[in-house]
């Protein structure tokens, strides 16, 4: 009988702990506290993740992984490799003809010609627009700073949907 008291100690001991945990996890953030108005127990509501999904067929998917790896590369600006990569990018998604519209555009403006701005942006998201004529275009939505009120630009893309390179790359007002 010993035994069976220091088990129902033990689990009435973990029950506390464990309802404390949850409490703190509520004061953390309140979005993740749930109570149970029929049982009065607390519970820890799970915050879904936000799943990345991708297809190498799409347009408006390519531009995303294209604008996800150019920003990730010029953002770790540190990183020997970064420049190269950023380069390679540019080889890889965009048409020879673009190619060669972007390195005017930096010429002239001493800006990147991708972002069409000479600094980084916090936060990128890419919509399709539609397609026709063998060709999709994208709005890209760069965010370039946080709070409230950030600073938004947009980019109009165009993508060959033959070759699956980006053809033309717009500001978009």
């Amino acid at each position: 009988m010993r035994s069976r008291t220091r088990i129902t100690l033990f689990a009435a001991t973990g029950v506390a702990a464990g309802t404390a945990a949850i409490l703190a996890l509520g004061a953390a953030d309140p979005a993740l506290a749930v109570t149970d108005s029929t049982t009065g127990t607390h519970k820890v509501a799970a915050a879904a993740a936000p799943a990345t999904q991708g297809d190498p067929r799409a347009a408006a998917t390519r531009v995303s992984d294209f604008y996800g790896a150019y920003i990730d590369s010029i953002w770790d600006n540190e990183d020997p490799a970064a420049s190269a990569n950023a380069k390679t990018l540019r080889h890889f998604y965009l048409s020879a003809a673009e190619q060669k519209t972007v390195a005017a555009y930096e010429a002239k403006e001493h800006a990147d010609g991708i972002l069409f701005a000479q600094n980084v942006p916090v936060k990128w998201s890419v919509a399709s627009t539609g397609s026709g004529a063998g060709h999709a275009t994208a709005l890209v939505t760069l965010t370039w700073s946080d709070g409230q009120n950030p600073e938004v630009t947009k980019i109009k893309v165009q993508t060959d949907l033959k070759t699956r390179k980006i053809t033309d790359l717009q500001p978009a007002g």
